[in-house]
């Protein structure tokens, strides 16, 4: 049988990191029945699998599912299969392209490994909500839509806007809360979770199981997290995302592009220091006491391990010191053999090599990183002016931020 910490303890644990509850009233309430009846809560939240990869803004919303899983309640990861073909319109001001069947099935396969980087596997319930919405019948569906007006659906902002601005709004498009309520009142959900920008949608599964004769859900929106750049939602179509399957390397380094402002927020919102601790943090900074760059550097460090392993944590942490602050090589430079044409009397042309060995997209481009200065050769290998040649020797390249050492053998 489930066993639950005390209401209060457990009503102050899901706040924190919370934006906003509705409501949290009823809340207390299903959490003081679940107690009685020995039965945990049904949280649900689902993601369309539109992209292949979860980002870090995906974890704000899966760490706060995990909170709810360590209180002993039940976490629903919904994969929307049937919701990703039509597109959630939350925010576009244009009708998002459909994707493929094929698309929308290998995505949702590589969803349900990353999840358990966060969450506890034997504590999840995986679903797909093609399970209860493919077999809805025509009939079905028009018995669905007559649950909800138009004039409702175009009270969420972004379909008004469209509206008033002569944008098209696809038919289809109005079926997306519609549905995404109708999963609430399949799945039997006590607590949705969300965005804040998906408050609308949520508000709509309320309405949808309170018509279906259930008791309408709790809705629990986390924050937005912002990308790198600081100002737009986190996404991989604007290319300011940190994936949470990239390399311990990469990953670190895109943190360390953030601005100091918003160091804190990643504290707060992807790491468990508490409140206090990170506004200690902010004061030791502002004060002259700390240093942003080691704050940040130990950011990077445990995302890096959250998502890896406190040895990646700590790698990419020597490696950004070594290879980005000191300025030397990088320790994994790969090691690669001077192609077979150096071996003659001309030799190679720098250009040509550093296109065949990887470094540069094609020749033309490596002429021109060479002309802004780019490249870098160190080595004692042997150099005619621009041609390297085949004597033996090592030498180690460096383009921009990507390395090489080409090993020179005759």
């Amino acid at each position: 049988m489930p066993s639950f910490p005390p209401v209060e303890e457990q009503l102050t644990y899901i706040r924190k990191g919370l934006a906003e509850v509705i409501r949290e009233e009823e809340l207390r309430e299903r959490l003081t029945a679940a107690a009685r009846q020995n039965r945990p809560l049904r949280i649900k939240a689902g993601f369309d699998p539109t992209a292949p990869d979860l980002h870090l803004g995906h974890t704000v919303l899966l760490r706060k599912m995990k909170h709810f899983q360590d209180l002993g309640h039940t976490v629903i990861f919904l994969i929307g299969d049937v919701t990703g073909l039509i597109g959630d319109p939350t925010g576009r001001n244009i009708t998002r392209p459909p994707m493929t069947r094929d698309e929308i099935n290998q995505n949702a396969e590589t969803y349900k490994e990353q999840v358990f980087k966060i969450l506890d596997r034997e504590k999840t319930e995986i679903r797909f909500n093609s399970a209860w919405l493919q077999p809805l019948t025509f009939e079905n569906v028009i018995h669905l839509c007559s649950k909800y007006t138009v004039a409702r659906l175009l009270e969420r902002d972004d379909f008004s806007e469209r509206f008033k601005g002569g944008l098209p709004i696809s038919v289809h498009e109005l079926l997306y809360p519609i549905a995404q309520g109708f999963d609430s009142f399949a799945l039997e959900c006590d607590v949705e979770m969300g965005g804040t920008d998906q408050k609308f949608n949520l508000l709509v599964g309320r309405d949808i199981q309170r018509d279906y004769g259930q008791p309408p859900q709790i809705v629990a929106m986390v924050p937005i997290l912002e990308g790198l750049d600081g100002v737009e939602k986190m996404s991989k179509s604007k290319g300011n995302y940190i994936g949470i399957t990239e390399p311990p390397k990469v990953m670190f380094r895109k943190i360390m592009q953030i601005t100091d402002d918003l160091m804190y927020r990643y504290y707060e919102l992807l790491t468990d220091m508490p409140a206090a601790e990170i506004k200690r943090l902010r004061e030791d900074i502002a004060a002259g006491n700390k240093n942003p760059m080691e704050a940040k550097m130990e950011l990077g460090r445990r995302i890096v391990a959250d998502f890896h392993s406190r040895a990646d944590g700590d790698a990419a942490m020597e490696a950004f010191n070594r290879e980005v602050r000191q300025g030397l090589e990088p320790a994994d430079i790969e090691t690669v053999d001077l192609p077979p044409q150096a071996k003659t009397s001309h030799g190679i042309h720098i250009h040509k090599l550093l296109a065949t060995i990887g470094l540069a997209d094609s020749v033309a481009d490596a002429a021109r990183k060479d002309k802004a200065h780019a490249v870098d050769i160190t080595g004692n290998g042997t150099r005619n002016g621009l041609f390297i040649t085949g004597a033996s020797g090592v030498l180690v390249i460096r383009l921009g931020k990507k390395w090489k050492r080409v090993k020179i053998t005759q």
